[in-house]
C-alpha cells in the first residue's frame, strides 16, 4: 500500500510525513499529476488561503486529475475545503468533488477567531470507516477559520460556537478539518484507518 503525499506548495508537508512514518504507513511526495501512477491512495494537505492554493492546484492539473481518479483521497484542513464547490475565502471555485460551500466561521461567544485548539469529535457516522475505533468524545486538533456547515456529507461534528463539520466524505473522497498528523492517538488511528480503508 502506498499513500501519495501531494505537494502542492501551499502546505507543511513536515508534519504529515512525521506522522506517516510514525504509524510505518509507506508513502511518496508527488507534486505532479503524473506522479500519480503506482499509488493506492492520496492525501491533499493545505494551508493558508483557498485562492492561492486553487491557483497552484489548477497550474499543476491537479484539478483535472483528481477529478478523473476514483483511488480513495482524504482532503486535511484546507486541503478538505477545497474539495467542496466553493469557498467563501476569496469567493473562488474549487474542485467541486463534494458537493456544497466553505464558509467563513463567525467568531464563537468568547470572540476568538479563528478556531484553534483541541475539541471535541461529536454525532459521529459509525459507519465511517475513518472513524473505526475513535470514540464519540475524542479530541483533535483544529487550525481554521472558514467551515463546511453539516449536511449529508458529514460525517462528525465538533461545537465551536455553532456545529462544525469535522469529518466529511463523499463516496472515496474524504475530509478532515481538524489535521489528524497532530491529533496525538485519535489522529494516528485515523491515518491507519485511510491507510486500510477501501473507500
Amino acid at each position: 500500500m502506498m499513500i501519495g503525499l501531494i505537494d502542492t506548495g501551499c502546505a507543511n508537508l513536515a508534519s504529515v510525513r512525521f506522522a506517516l512514518e510514525r504509524a510505518g504507513l509507506n508513502y511518496r511526495v508527488i507534486s505532479a499529476p503524473l506522479q500519480m501512477e503506482g499509488c493506492d491512495r492520496f492525501i491533499l494537505p493545505g494551508v493558508g488561503a483557498a485562492g492561492p492554493a486553487m491557483v497552484r492546484l489548477r497550474a499543476a492539473g491537479w484539478d483535472v486529475a483528481l477529478k478523473a481518479d476514483s483511488r480513495p483521497l482524504l482532503g486535511i484542513c484546507l486541503g478538505m475545503q477545497m474539495l467542496f464547490e466553493r469557498s467563501a475565502e476569496g469567493d473562488v471555485d474549487c474542485l467541486g468533488l463534494i458537493p456544497g460551500a466553505i464558509e467563513k466561521l463567525p467568531a464563537a461567544d468568547d470572540g476568538v477567531w479563528p478556531h484553534m485548539g483541541w475539541n471535541a469529535l461529536e454525532n459521529l457516522d459509525p459507519d465511517e470507516p475513518l472513524l473505526a475505533g475513535i470514540q464519540a468524545g475524542s479530541h483533535v486538533y483544529f487550525v481554521h477559520g472558514f467551515y463546511a456547515p453539516p449536511g449529508p456529507v458529514t460525517a462528525a461534528t465538533c461545537s465551536y460556537g455553532r456545529p462544525v463539520s469535522a469529518l466529511v466524505r463523499r463516496g472515496h473522497v474524504a475530509g478532515c478539518q481538524f489535521h489528524p498528523e497532530r491529533s496525538g492517538v485519535a489522529g494516528a488511528r485515523i491515518l491507519a484507518n485511510f491507510a486500510v480503508s477501501s473507500v
